[in-house]
């Protein structure tokens, strides 16, 4: 009876699990194919929260840090491919500057015209020493300071005035009997600039004074500082450039073949990419008589008010003048600050959305340079905007983003850190000939890259000053950086499109590095150095140095901007926050 109820059990059990083995096997497989397959139709890829470049099509860990990857931010935004969206923040932080370009665009009876603003130079005064000494004290402390007409800018000492003085004190007590040689040494004080309240004390007291003030004979804001204290000066001398800003210029070029379309007098209306709604008008002061034979442009002036400092010199500004009209193609120009040279590509980044702050790459076609700008002959239209200030900061979003970019012409994922080189011409690995088109390696002569391997050499030495918080060291190492860039040799440079894009590059690095030499503060030298190692970055890919260059990131630097540097070793030693973070950051490229 026992066993016979044991089997009955042991019936049921089995019973109970075939029933429920073929009402329930099949639901697993449905679901996990479902959910595959809404994996599948969103199209959801994976991310390292710590390295937002590495994207994959499946979960798993990060190939650099080992973390857990998760699921990135869907990107159905409406966006094609190769376009990417940056938040408002993030515009803001990094500063980013949009023109819409076009010098000459007619467009409902009125022509557009791109230009930028300049100090007026009637307005602006170079204060000088009127005697020779030694400048005891300076009281104008920095760039940008405002002065009032009469404040006291320095006091001097000066031997021969000095001695002028005590020439005075004597020639007073023989003026009864030698008038004219009193009145003589009254004369050469007042040639120095002196009152005569100051001569009449002098001679009153019968005391030499040691030390002269020099005041300010106009009033305005100071554009360059061309001494400093304890600076020994001869007479006639500048020590400040003052600029008054009540009004400045603001200059246009025009192509001769659009001269016929302007006048003297003509109303124009000027907007700024500060408050694009806002519209000054003005009127055309000025039409340069003389052609610029090499640009084949004249320049156009208008004279603007500027008491509220709105507008400020180095501004892009965009003209408009109205009942106009005119058949001829217009010149489309762009600054020279919103292209990035890679080999022999020149690419820009435009705004692909006007009410959007969405980008994409555009690869372009230069013609001459025209000044500070670049004659486009293909790539873009009239009204395109593009981005004219922190180019660098949009490509680095570019390709953290996997889009196409200044490094990755096809968009994608690119090899970064310690998975391999980014390949560089003739000279990538054969493991990566996959990214051998990324970048395009123009050929120049080992000597070239000689000199240019000497400048490198000098920026690592400024970027060791820094990792120690030598501030002294660091302006000391600019200033060598200054020296040797000036002895690269261009003639070296035979093709011009490469002669061309060498110029734009070591023009951007000799501006970092002057802006460094100049300064004194740590925070201010970091953040030039961070523009330097960009364009020197740039120069390197693009002319090669016969050495492997580490590309190094910290994403704390700049005040969690972001910051890269070049180092000649993997290991990371962080210029950018001196012996606090040292270790802080990684390799992002290997340039070979």
């Amino acid at each position: 009876m026992k066993n016979n109820k044991i089997v009955i059990y042991i019936g049921i059990l089995a019973v109970g699990v075939l029933l429920g083995w073929l009402l329930f096997s099949n639901s697993p497989v449905k679901e996990t194919e479902h959910n595959h397959n809404a994996v599948a139709e969103t199209n959801q890829m994976w991310t390292c929260s710590m390295h937002p470049q590495i994207m994959q099509p499946e979960a798993g860990d990060c190939p650099i840090c080992g973390m857990d990857l998760i699921p990135a931010e869907s990107s159905a935004e409406g966006l094609m491919a190769d376009q990417f969206k940056l938040s408002e923040n993030a515009m803001a932080l990094a500063n980013i500057q949009t023109s819409v370009v076009g010098n000459g665009q007619v467009e409902d009876n009125a022509i557009k015209l791109s230009g930028k603003i300049v100090e007026n130079e009637e307005a602006n005064a170079v204060q000088v020493s009127y005697f020779s000494g030694r400048i005891e004290r300076l009281n104008v402390s920095f760039t940008g300071e405002d002065v009032s007409k009469g404040q006291l800018l320095a006091t001097i000492y000066s031997p021969e005035l000095y001695a002028a003085q005590q020439e005075l004190i004597t020639a007073s007590s023989l003026k009864e009997s030698q008038p004219a040689l009193y009145k003589a040494v009254r004369n050469k004080l007042k040639l120095w600039k002196l009152s005569e309240n100051q001569i009449n004390q002098i001679e009153s007291s019968g005391k030499v004074k040691e030390n002269f003030p020099v005041y300010a004979t106009v009033s305005g804001t100071v554009s360059e500082k061309l001494v400093e204290q304890g600076d020994y000066i001869k007479q006639g001398q500048p020590l400040l450039k003052i600029a008054n800003l009540n009004t400045v210029w603001a200059n246009f070029d025009v192509y001769e073949n659009q001269l016929n379309l302007f006048k003297k007098g003509q109303d124009i209306s000027i907007t700024t990419n500060v408050n694009a709604s806002k519209e000054v008008n003005g009127k055309v002061d000025f039409i340069d008589p003389v052609l610029d034979a090499k640009t084949r442009t004249v320049k156009l002036r208008v004279i603007l008010k500027n008491k509220d400092g709105a507008f400020k010199p180095g501004m892009f500004v965009e003209g408009k003048v109205k009942g106009v009209t005119s058949s001829l193609a217009s010149v489309v120009k762009v600054p020279s600050s919103a292209i990035l040279w890679t080999g022999e590509r020149s690419v820009v980044y435009i705004k692909a959305n006007p009410n959007e702050p969405v980008f994409e790459m555009r690869q372009i076609t230069l013609g001459n340079s025209i000044g500070d700008n670049y004659e486009v002959l293909e790539g873009l239209n009239d009204g395109d905007e593009i981005v004219t200030n922190g180019t660098f900061t949009i490509d680095a979003a570019a390709q953290l983003q996997g889009k196409k970019s200044m490094m990755n012409k096809i968009g994608g994922k690119m090899t970064t850190g310690h998975e391999g080189h980014l390949g560089m011409g003739n000279t990538a690995s054969e493991n990566n000939e996959n990214h051998s088109n990324m970048n395009e390696r123009v050929e120049v002569s080992n000597d070239f890259q000689k000199q240019l391997k000497v400048v490198f050499n000098g920026y690592i030495q400024l970027k060791d000053a820094l990792v120690q918080d030598d501030l002294n060291n660091v302006v000391a190492e600019s200033k060598q950086l200054l020296d040797d860039l000036s002895n690269v040799d261009m003639a070296l440079l035979t093709d011009r499109d490469t002669h061309k894009h060498w110029m734009a590059i070591e023009k951007k690095i000799k501006a970092d590095a002057i802006s460094i030499s100049k300064t004194s503060k740590v925070e201010d030298q970091r953040r030039y150095f961070k523009s330097l190692s960009a364009h020197l970055a740039n120069a390197i890919e693009v002319f090669g140095i016969n050495e492997i260059v580490y590309h190094q990131f910290c994403p704390m630097g700049d005040d969690n901007k972001g910051a890269y540097w070049l180092s000649k070793e993997e290991k990371v030693i962080n210029p950018y926050f001196g012996g606090e973070m040292l270790t802080c950051g990684e390799v992002k490229q290997i340039i070979d």
